[in-house]
């Protein structure tokens, strides 16, 4: 079957833009293929309307909004590869009950996220998004004015450390080895109260409900804080753009023009996978904006096509 436009992915990126097309009448895919980024979050905070709803919820309530849209189709579909056919793209997947499923469409839009490259100690994975944290934005305010670790090493540290100090003075660097940080970036942190632990790290010790109890070292000695905040390195969750020859930044991330448009003509992409800042509200506006660009490229191609012949 053809469609319009293929969105892979349904989280807030895919779902905005797939609510966009809805209602510019296009047919549209939207391949869901399994839980996103933030699912072991305790809430999605800072979205407008719905601060502080839990990410299942957040989602439940965007696929509910698509059912009167009588062009939008949303399928379990976890999509293997996207080729170039002509005027067309051809897709492949495998359904959610491990079916073989194959369609075309004119336009892509990739909006399948990214994946946290986390520390292989124990905690980190066990903790992530309860206690574990990314994004000051995000989960600052709920463990304000709390005994805080923050861990990393260099610039990333550094610059990490000093933002949440608008949440927290009782801050301390944890870097499991040698801190890289400079002599500058030092006295900085002392300027603020901040300290930095350089000691080996064993493990994350967890309590109840995902809490944080301690960070425990090497040596066996511990430091109490009840949260964690890191910036993890990141990839893509899906080789897609990449087995497209879309264009990579030197982070990683899948490059876009004003448009939301790759370095492939006819292929998009938005959310957490393109460069900027990364919240579900701002995923949810690069969608919205990704489906006005599709639409308006889609209609731009309809007007010019010729019209049939009639005998």
């Amino acid at each position: 079957m053809e469609y319009d436009v293929l969105v892979v992915g349904a989280g807030s990126a895919g779902l905005s833009a797939a609510l966009t097309l809805a209602r510019c009448r296009r047919r549209v895919l939207v391949a869901d293929g399994g839980a996103p980024r933030n699912a072991p979050s305790g809430g999605v905070h800072g979205f407008l309307t719905h601060d502080g709803i839990r990410p299942a919820e957040l989602l439940r309530i965007a696929r509910a909004q698509l059912t009167p849209y009588p062009s939008v189709e949303l399928r379990e579909l976890k999509i293997t590869s996207v080729v170039r056919e002509g005027p067309v793209f051809r897709a492949a997947g495998t359904t959610g009950q491990g079916h073989a499923w194959a369609g075309t469409a004119r336009r892509v839009l990739l909006a399948t996220g990214v994946e946290d490259l986390l520390p292989p100690l124990p905690g980190f994975r066990e903790l992530w998004g309860t206690s574990v944290l990314h994004c000051p934005y995000c989960h600052g305010y709920e463990v304000r004015d709390q005994p805080l670790a923050v861990y990393g090493q260099g610039k990333t540290v550094l610059g990490l450390a000093l933002l949440l100090t608008n949440w927290s003075r009782d801050l301390v660097v944890v870097t499991d080895g040698p801190s890289r940080i400079t002599e500058h970036g030092r006295r900085r942190l002392l300027r603020q109260g901040i300290s930095v632990r350089e000691e080996p790290l064993a493990r994350l010790v967890g309590g109840p409900r995902g809490s944080l109890r301690c960070v425990e070292f090497a040596d066996g000695s511990f430091l109490e804080r009840t949260a964690l905040f890191m910036h993890a390195p990141q990839e893509q969750r899906s080789p897609l753009a990449a087995e497209l020859g879309a264009r990579l930044t030197s982070k990683g991330a899948v490059w876009v023009d004003k448009n939301a448009q790759t370095t492939v003509p006819g292929v998009y992409a938005a959310g957490d996978m393109v460069p900027g800042q990364q919240q579900a509200m701002l995923a949810a506006a690069e969608g919205n904006k990704a489906g006005i660009c599709l639409n308006e490229a889609l209609t731009r191609e309809d007007v010019h096509r010729p019209k049939p012949t009639r005998c």
